[in-house]
């Protein structure tokens, strides 16, 4: 029987090089930017023939913990959700998932895989796992080195060396280089480096040891951080204060740069990081003027321009080489060869104190989403959607009364010892301290419009007594 290849795929990151559409509060792998499937719905998919992958392990922020959930849901997959209780880098993230997998079989063929990579061709992906195979049972760490099409700045390169017995088409890495400038980039081109995709393949114990080498703490910390790690709602929950000790740290400068152990694949699978507005243009389709488009937009005498828009119609008119993203609650207009600055922009909107850099307008929650559409001093309107089966906590407010006027399916509402049924052009009151639950036990999704009044509108003042989901964030 040959060994399955079981999958560990990162979904913590942040993704602001894709801002205003990918934010802290729901991250670029969650997002459908390329088509009717995010990047971690196509990561999942395409490492979903079970007779080479095995059940994948998903490593996600605490906070995110739902979205993951509703993405498996949205496309028929089932995983091992693994939550990390506070960012530590792709290193220990690698290690813990590794340290669960090996529980099962020391010796397990491991896959990393990020959840905010873009793969064209994923039958060559496919082809190429197969391939790895057998130089990551003989022992090496192997990663998936990117025959380059052009000469990028922006990513590193692996120098190859020479062919691994018994392993082809595998390599021995001479080394890893870090992004170059445009001059050393064009060498490299010509000297056939590789691009490093941050994909690897490698045994559980194999890994284990060569990152004991560098860090016991470390691997030693993440061991612990699975041994006392609890389970809720089918999640499983590291162990913080034993987490918290591991060294923030990639897997790159941890293992890779430092291990003799290290090989690389050459790969042609139409990668891509996704790491910004200049791959989305370049990984869309675009018009005979080299446009680019998603949403509502419409273009004339322009060239080479990025345009998306959630939902305001946008125009565009005689402009060249821009990138502009519409949301409810941002607009960005940047040089499509500044795209990559965004990370500086965000951090200024931060140091400005601004919502904007950091959360949506649309605030997803287990049960559903909100967003607010209106607000003032004594004020806010907000529309509030509840998925089937979907129950809000059972919570009162100290500051604030609301009007609840449902305009799509059917909820049921629980006021005080009350509980009644509200159908479309219904409305009910929920007085200041009243204890109050929202919930759909219908097939349909509920929208409904909220009115809040109080002279505080904040989200903190929620007062749950009750929630089926467990939370202790804000509602």
């Amino acid at each position: 029987m040959v060994d399955l290849i079981r999958p560990v795929i990162l979904s913590g990151g942040a993704g602001t090089r894709l801002w205003p559409a990918s934010r802290e509060s729901l991250p670029k792998q969650f997002l459908k930017l390329l088509g009717e499937r995010s990047t971690l719905q196509e990561t999942l998919l395409r490492v979903s023939d079970r007779k080479v992958f095995g059940n994948p392990v998903i490593v996600a922020n605490h906070a995110y913990r739902f979205l993951v959930r509703e993405q498996l849901e949205e496309i028929g997959v089932d995983a091992d959700i693994i939550l990390e209780p506070a960012r530590r880098d792709s290193g220990p993230a690698i290690a813990a998932a590794v340290q669960w997998t090996a529980k099962a079989k020391p010796d397990a063929l491991v896959l990393v895989l990020a959840a905010d990579h873009v793969v064209a061709k994923p039958k060559q992906f496919v082809a190429v796992c197969r391939k790895a195979r057998a130089a990551a049972k003989n022992g090496n760490i192997v990663t998936f080195g990117i025959k380059p099409d052009h000469a990028a700045t922006g990513y590193g390169y692996i120098r190859p060396g020479k062919a691994i017995t018994g392993a082809a088409p595998a390599r021995a890495v001479e080394a890893f280089v870090e992004k170059p400038d445009a001059k050393t980039a064009a060498k490299y081109l010509k000297k056939k480096y590789l691009w490093n995709s941050g994909n690897f393949m490698f045994r559980a114990d194999v890994l284990l040891e060569e990152y004991a080498k560098q860090d016991a703490a470390t691997v030693a910390a993440a061991k612990e951080a699975i041994g006392k790690a609890g389970t809720d709602l089918g999640f499983l929950l590291l162990d913080e204060r034993a987490f918290k000790r591991t060294t923030k740290k990639s897997i790159d400068y941890a293992v890779m740069e430092k291990t003799k152990r290290a090989a690389v694949i050459p790969a042609e699978y139409g990668w891509s990081d996704f790491g910004g507005w200049g791959a989305a243009w370049s990984l869309s389709k675009r018009d005979k003027q080299g446009n680019a488009s998603r949403g509502p937009v419409t273009i004339l005498d322009a060239k080479n321009n990025y345009v998306s828009s959630d939902g305001k119609l946008t125009t565009l008119v005689g402009a060249e080489n821009l990138v502009v993203v519409v949301t409810d609650d941002a607009v960005l207009v940047a040089d499509r060869a500044r795209a990559e600055d965004l990370k500086k922009l965000v951090e200024k909107l931060r140091a400005e104190k601004r919502e904007e850099a950091d959360t949506h307008a649309k605030v997803h929650r287990p049960w559903g989403n909100y967003q607010s559409l209106d607000r003032g001093e004594r004020y806010q309107v907000k529309r509030i959607v509840v998925n089937p089966g979907g129950r809000l906590s059972l919570q009162k407010h100290a500051h604030r009364a609301e009007h609840w006027v449902v305009v799509r399916g059917t909820a049921l509402v629980t006021i005080g010892d009350e509980k009644k049924t509200l159908k479309e052009n219904e409305s009910v009151y929920v007085p200041l301290g009243a204890v109050h639950r929202l919930e759909n036990p219908g097939k349909t999704p509920v929208e409904l419009i909220e009115v809040q009044s109080g002279n505080y509108l904040g989200e903190d003042d929620i007062v749950r007594l009750e929630d089926v989901y467990r939370r202790t964030m804000k509602d």
